[in-house]
């Protein structure tokens, strides 16, 4: 494959026999489609195209939820040279106005009524845009289904071989525009050739097998879970598209997937809802739980651990852990996780339970993946976000700076050429902006983000993403964000997991009123205290926490705290809770 719409015949030739390519659904049913479904709907969309005048190199912008269609669209835009723009539904309106402008993109495509309610009163700004279609019908709006109908009255198959061979690997094939977490987002055009080079690394790491099936939550706009999700189209596997997040637990028990991309934070909510339940059970049933739980969490790869702890692994997972294997359908062969740095327990956890787990790392403008622990004999290490794809090369600057030089690295900022030269050196490598190092020479461990480092009045360094995703261990804590520059100590602002409060809570006998006011509880107060002193013991002496501030709200991407990657928006927080961040250090 040189060009991502390569794909469609690479399945064709190699993988004809599998009934289904991707499927999602519609009305509560499974809406399925083969590859000969794939390649018509995508070619009519081409030829829709062709009708409407679009050219090699025009920007067509995506607005929308995972389904099937957006991988019709998204071939069917690079099969005319035209350059697919995906934004994150979630946005803020500025967002949304800076992006089309900037791109100048002349058609988009929206899911449906609430988002094309988010950008109806921005549509007059795009100078560029000369149209919007649904994918849902809406009244007076036209729909995917007409710019298809349309295609297929206009098949120009000598146009669109002749565009299509116009199209060469190293052609911009997207632009990514990273969330970021200060000022505007950046465009990250990526070619055909930097997300096949991916995909190739990919490929020999992946315990897919051709028919098997893949669930995707991950929006596909992110090159995380696109990336991957070209991966197992490539491999042959079937990928079924959650409804949403809240149903992603009964998709599974439906489809009994094999594999699936995720970040930490859908694990951390799975591993604590399997608690939850685990606390309601009574007797022998809740102290064998229990044990399985704490055995669980001292795992170890390889039989580390000796043969008597590997005897009680069996048993355990007899016992208890074949009943979480079920909860997420009791099939998967593999779940990775990236976007955000995985807590060692749960890496600890979902493994001792036979939940194959890797963790990778990788950045958009990476196309994304870098490294990746994989199922291999010796290629498991907790704490580690594993060895380089055989195709990438890592090395560690004098700064601890992790950069990376290979086929993946993009071609550029889009109109940003002084912030291009920033990050990519002359000859070619890739300054990442996380700071790391490679035990053993091979195994890459992230340690912090250069630019998050701070320095206190005393003039020691911290690093708060280390303290950050070790705090995050605790049950207690959802999400926390570590401050002090320039301060003579270390604190966090911290948002619970209300959830595990209020189990807790039910356990203490205290009566649970409202979040704003259990904050504020003095014994909630010094059961955080306590979680957060007995983290403070993996420390140094400069790095501990001193103080700390309970908040009563859940941080998410809607209320601003977390970029649409989920990381935390670092200026926003502090700008936010300006009044808390003053109270912690005065």
């Amino acid at each position: 494959m040189k060009r991502i719409f390569d794909l469609l015949p690479h399945i064709k030739r190699n993988y004809n026999e599998v009934d289904t390519v991707l499927a999602g659904k519609e009305d509560g049913k499974w809406v399925k489609y083969n590859i000969d479904q794939y390649i018509t709907i995508t070619n009519s969309i081409s030829f829709g195209l062709l009708k409407l005048g679009i050219q090699k190199g025009d920007k067509i912008a995506t607005i929308s939820n995972n389904r099937p269609e957006w991988n019709f669209l998204d071939i069917a835009i690079q099969q005319v040279g035209a350059i697919h723009v995906p934004i994150y539904p979630t946005i803020s309106d500025s967002d949304y106005r800076y992006i089309l402008n900037h791109a100048e993109v002349k058609y988009g495509f929206v899911a449906g009524k609430e988002l094309l309610k988010r950008i109806e009163h921005i549509i007059p700004e795009i100078k560029s845009l000369q149209g919007i279609y649904t994918f849902k019908h809406i009244d007076n709006v036209p729909h995917l289904n007409e710019l298809i109908e349309l295609g297929n009255k206009n098949q120009q198959k000598e146009k669109l071989e002749r565009a299509k061979g116009s199209v060469s690997e190293d052609d911009i094939s997207t632009m990514i525009y990273t969330s970021g977490t200060t000022g505007f987002p950046k465009g990250v055009m990526l070619s055909h050739k930097n997300i096949l080079s991916n995909v190739e690394g990919l490929q020999p790491v992946s315990p897919t097998l051709a028919g098997d099936k893949v669930i995707s939550y991950l929006p596909l706009c992110h090159i995380y879970e696109r990336t991957l999700n070209l991966m197992f189209q490539s491999m042959g596997c079937t990928v079924y598209y959650a409804e949403n997040l809240a149903r992603i637990v009964d998709n599974m028990q439906e489809i009994k997937p094999h594999a699936m991309a995720t970040v930490p934070r859908l694990l951390e909510k799975i591993y604590d809802r399997i608690i939850m339940k685990g606390r309601k059970l009574t007797g022998i049933k809740k102290v064998l739980f229990f044990w399985a739980v704490n055995l669980g969490l001292k795992y170890e790869f390889y039989g580390k651990n000796g043969s008597f702890y590997e005897l009680q692994l069996k048993l355990a997972r007899k016992l208890v852990f074949n009943k979480w294997k079920i909860v997420m359908g009791g099939e998967f062969k593999v779940i990775v996780s990236g976007g955000a740095a995985l807590q060692p327990r749960l890496m600890r956890i979902f493994n001792a339970a036979g939940i194959p787990l890797v963790s990778g790392y990788g950045l958009s403008e990476h196309s994304p993946v870098v490294s990746t622990t994989t199922l291999a004999d010796g290629e498991q290490r907790i704490g580690s976000v594993g060895l380089a794809l055989k195709n990438v090369n890592i090395k560690i600057g004098d700064d601890g700076e992790i950069l990376v030089k290979s086929s993946s690295v993009m071609k550029g900022y889009y109109k940003s050429p002084e912030q291009t030269n920033e990050v990519i050196s002359k000859d070619g490598w890739l300054h990442t902006g996380d700071i790391g190092m490679l035990e053993d020479d091979k195994f890459l461990k992230i340690t912090g983000r250069k630019k998050e480092i701070f320095k206190t009045s005393n003039g020691k360094y911290i690093s708060p993403v280390l303290l950050e995703n070790k705090l995050k261990e605790s049950p207690f804590i959802d999400s926390l964000v570590v401050l002090g520059e320039n301060q003579k100590f270390a604190a966090a602002l911290i948002t619970p997991n209300f959830d595990h409060l209020k189990s807790w809570c039910k356990i203490k006998n205290i009566p649970y009123t409202n979040n704003q006011e259990m904050v504020l509880n003095k014994s909630i107060i010094m059961r955080f205290k306590k979680e957060v002193d007995h983290y403070n013991k993996t420390f140094g002496a400069t790095e501990k926490i001193n103080r700390f501030k309970l908040l009563n709200n859940e941080w998410t991407i809607k209320s601003g705290e977390l970029t649409p990657n989920l990381k935390l928006r670092r200026d926003f927080i502090m700008k936010k809770y300006k009044e808390e961040v003053f109270g912690l250090f005065s």
